[in-house]
């Protein structure tokens, strides 16, 4: 099968799974052809079946913000005639769903019918779609798409609670990749952070307001306080300098350290004791799985598509948002040593049943589907 995706090239979870999911397809001998304006982050490895069509921009004078919808349009045009396409999977609904039905719709101009297939992953929903401004746009693109998919079953609720959506959706978790995702022997590392044997805890984010980091820093004082600890920040966002001065008032230098943006996040979580997942509003929790992968519990709120992952008492457990004093007493019962060797492996255990091999099937199955009711519709309109 010949499959264009198209998606963010960040480091945010909807531009991670795009490409990991694009990287185990062509290890199953698709053809997979990323359509984005920069090289994905982890599109970090050469396969014969793995191809990147960079979308340009050119400033006109004319514009303010160069119309990059229009010019992904014309892209995904271009690329889907030419290495003659079977279907776009596009995923975060905007601008990538819009642009796909019009490419879709100039395609059929050209004599060429191409199914689109687009991914809803949180924020293009719960947050970015239910701006009044974007709502009309976001409704249609998801009901002309000829397949749906979320990544959590709280995603599909909130998408058909707030959106007059007449498709069907179906729920495709996110996943990891358990032989990149695992343990690792990085004693070094581990004594250089915590010299003395403290207990270390880990948060990774993008920084935003909707990740409420301040309360991974609260929750963070509190156990220190019952036990020598420390607690490395994970990437980069428009809350990190805040964060910082958070940090320098309540914690000393050595305690907390940001570290900004890694391409191998696994070995940071690979001498990690717990993981702190304090979100006001998660579709799926990624890192919180891919933290797991490496045997690092977690201790995360009860929020969005939260509860699918994390097994409360099993693999960690399930908060209030907001409510760091029940964060930190949990914390602090995972990192008894009588307690933290089962929570270790109840979070391996359960990310297992994540694992892509488990996953990709799933798509590969949606994508057969969706490619046979597409074409036994043409053959009726025809």
């Amino acid at each position: 099968m010949k499959i264009g995706i198209v998606c963010y090239p960040t480091y945010g979870g909807s531009g991670v799974v795009a490409t990991e999911l694009g990287k185990a397809l062509a290890k199953e001998r698709h053809q997979v052809h990323f359509i984005t304006y920069s090289q994905p982050t982890r599109l970090d490895f050469f396969n014969e079946n793995l191809f990147y069509h960079e979308v340009s921009l050119k400033p006109y004078p004319l514009f303010d913000f160069p119309p990059y919808e229009l010019a992904l349009a014309s892209k995904m045009v271009e690329v889907a005639q030419f290495e003659s396409l079977d279907l776009l999977h596009v995923h975060y609904a905007i601008p990538h769903a819009s642009a796909a039905i019009l490419a879709q719709e100039i395609l059929k101009t050209k004599g060429m019918d191409i199914p689109v297939i687009t991914t809803l992953h949180g924020t293009d929903i719960t947050l970015v779609g239910k701006d009044s401004s974007f709502e009309p746009v976001v409704t249609y693109s998801i009901n002309k798409s000829n397949g749906v998919t979320a990544v959590s079953e709280d995603l599909k609720r909130d998408t058909l609670e707030h959106f007059e959506v007449t498709q069907d959706i179906k729920v495709i978790p996110n996943f990891v990749d358990i032989d990149r995702f695992k343990k690792q022997k990085k004693d070094h590392f581990k004594l250089a952070i915590c010299p003395n044997g403290e207990r270390l805890l880990v948060h990774t984010s993008n920084f935003r307001k909707v990740k409420r980091v301040e309360d991974v820093i609260a929750v963070f004082n509190i156990v220190r306080e019952h036990m020598p600890a420390k607690l490395l920040l994970v990437g980069d966002g428009p809350e990190r300098t805040r964060m910082e001065n958070l940090a320098r008032e309540t914690c000393t230098f050595e305690d907390v350290r940001f570290l900004g943006k890694l391409e191998q996040v696994e070995e940071v979580l690979s001498v990690a004791d717990l993981f702190l997942m304090t979100s006001e509003k998660e579709s799926f929790g990624l890192a919180a799985l891919e933290a797991m992968a490496c045997e690092v519990p977690v201790i995360s709120t009860n929020a969005g598509g939260l509860p699918e992952l994390n097994v409360d008492g099993v693999t960690g457990f399930l908060c209030p948002v907001g409510d760091v004093k029940y964060m930190a007493e949990k914390a602090i019962h995972i990192l008894d040593e009588r307690h933290l060797k089962n929570f270790k492996e109840g979070a391996l255990n359960r990310a297992k049943e994540f694992e892509i091999s488990n996953i990709l099937p799933k798509y590969e199955d949606y994508y057969n589907e969706v490619l046979e009711a597409f074409q036994a519709k043409h053959v009726v309109v025809n």
